[in-house]
């Protein structure tokens, strides 16, 4: 029997698993590129404005480190804005469907159902890179396709759709070999995530680093960005040369992963990961016999890794605040509508803080759907078995999760705070501002965790897909993109980051606090009263 034998099969069961996922993926993003782009067309019907808005991009090293500036028209401009987003989410959407099809099934026990048939050793990891570089290239045509409605040039629209496609299949790849290196879903999907923040920082620092041509319209990065699938992505150029040559280191990285996991495969015992767990000791201390010590070490991991990303960005953003003091146009202007204030220091402190949070409310759905996982892959059995309730075993997550989101928020707000103290000075009074402005934002946090929880009491089987799909609808409807996109003033309140107080550039109203916080509780009270009375269900 040949080691692939089955694929075909595969393929067709991963398919009808992904269908509604994939499509909203696809659909989703392609809709927010066509609709962001359209709008910029319209507002940018000046080209003096286009031509003064794009040095802005071009010149200012926030801005830089989540774009690259190639040239004044609406396509490279909308590049410049959007690419980071729209790659970040391929990225992610390739690094879930790869782990749910190899180390979520193998964790789960349907791989060893599945391979008791005629099915191949490496069937499954052949099924899911097919099905996943398949999105990944369907996504490619779909925001060419959208982009080509906004009026955009045919070349520029596909190659921006070829550039964010590429960087899904290099993390296809990637995902491939984390699912090999970890024992567990969660552990693989943290580790994907990790090597996808490094190559979101290596592409920022090295445009950060570039150089602005003698125009003021191109810049023309540093060598950091060569080290990043993201950068390679915006070295493509849409709408500012259309370079087709990048998307060929995606695909080695896909060949050479895959290759990887292969041979990891072949070394590796059935259900375990190559990086074997360390044997803890025979007896647990008094801080892990209890449900939220035991939460909080198994979030280690993740927290750490949070704890690294929030503190790093929370410097670089911190230390960005002399330039932001000088901008002026559409970065001024975005940086007042995030902030509510026309205070450029106090708007742009503001703005980030919200950023921060909505980094924090994705550390609290990773960490938190560990409930559905626990249930579906058959820890909680014995642990209910014992005198744990399943209301404390999900207070205990709970409080862990809630826990780790403080951490991260008070990380982002000491590292933004000492750096903008060291530019303006009173580092000391810096960080007590923004650590306490931080605060502020855990109660909008708190809502996107109660959905997490209400959803795995309720709806146990469409948890994952939910929560994340959830998230995504509250940060695009949000302050970050909502008033950009143009949507209705009741669609925005839809999302809970609309209701943060916006400190430390307005006053902090107890009212919206008050709300947020009854909101978060109704639904975390939902989600325990249905959890306790349904039954345990089997994986999806």
């Amino acid at each position: 029997m040949s080691p692939l034998t089955g694929t075909g099969a595969l393929v067709g069961l991963a398919v009808r698993r992904d269908r509604v996922t994939v499509l909203a993926w696809v659909a989703g993003l392609a809709f927010f590129a066509a609709a962001t782009t359209a709008l910029w067309a319209a507002d940018f019907g000046d080209p003096a404005d286009l031509l003064r808005e794009t040095r802005i991009t071009a010149t200012s090293p926030g801005i830089r480190l989540l774009g690259l500036a190639s040239g004044a028209s609406v396509g490279a401009y909308a590049m410049v804005r959007n690419f980071v987003l729209l790659a970040v989410l391929a990225a992610l959407m390739s690094i879930f469907s790869v782990t749910r099809h190899t180390r979520q099934s193998e964790e789960t026990g349907r791989t060893e159902l599945v391979r008791a048939a005629v099915v191949g050793r490496h069937a499954a990891l052949a099924a899911a890179l097919i099905v996943t570089v398949a999105a990944d290239v369907v996504l490619a045509f779909a925001l060419g396709g959208a982009l080509l409605l906004t009026g955009r040039p045919v070349a520029g629209s596909f190659a921006a759709g070829c550039a964010v496609g590429a960087v899904g299949i290099a993390f296809a790849g990637i995902a491939a070999v984390t699912g090999q290196l970890s024992g567990s879903a969660r552990g693989a999907n943290g580790q994907a995530a990790g090597v996808l923040g490094a190559a979101f920082l290596a592409a920022g620092v090295g445009n950060m680093a570039g150089t602005v041509d003698p125009t003021g319209l191109r810049v023309t990065s540093a060598w950091p960005a060569w080290l990043s699938p993201i950068g390679w992505g915006q070295q493509v150029r849409p709408f500012g040369g259309d370079h087709w040559w990048p998307p060929a280191l995606h695909v080695v990285v896909l060949l050479g992963a895959t290759a990887a996991a292969v041979l990891l495969t072949e070394r590796r015992d059935f259900g375990l990961g190559v990086l074997a767990q360390r044997p803890g000791p025979a007896h647990a201390g008094p801080v892990l016999r209890r449900t939220t010590g035991l939460a909080l070490r198994l979030q280690r991991g993740a927290l750490l890794g949070w704890s690294a990303g929030l503190l790093g960005f929370g410097l670089i953003m911190g230390g960005l605040i002399g330039q932001v003091a000088d901008a002026t146009g559409t970065a001024r202007d975005w940086y007042v509508r995030m902030g509510g204030s026309d205070e450029i220091v106090d708007a742009y402190r503001a703005s980030i803080l919200q950023m921060a949070a909505m980094a924090a409310a994705m550390y609290a759905v990773q960490v938190l759907l560990r409930l559905r996982a626990e249930e579906a892959g058959g820890p909680l059995e014995p642990v209910l078995a014992t005198a744990v309730s399943r209301l404390r075993w999900t207070a205990g997550h709970l409080a862990a999760a809630v826990a780790g989101v403080v951490v991260l928020l008070l990380l982002f707000a000491v590292g933004a705070g000492v750096a903008a103290g060291a530019v303006l000075g009173d580092p000391a009074g810096q960080t007590a501002t923004l650590v306490s402005a931080a605060l502020v934002q855990i109660p909008a946090v708190l809502v996107i965790a109660a959905v997490v929880v209400a959803l795995c009491g309720a709806r146990p089987g469409a948890a994952a897909a939910v929560s994340w799909a959830a998230l995504v609808a509250a940060i695009v409807i949000g302050p970050l993109f909502g008033p950009t996109l143009r949507l209705p003033q009741w669609a925005q309140d839809l999302s809970p980051f609309t209701h943060a107080p916006r400190a430390p550039a307005l006053p902090v109203p107890a009212t919206p606090v008050l709300v947020l916080l009854a909101v978060a509780a109704t639904l975390t009270l939902t989600g325990l009263l249905t959890l306790r009375r349904r039954d345990l269900v089997l994986p999806a």
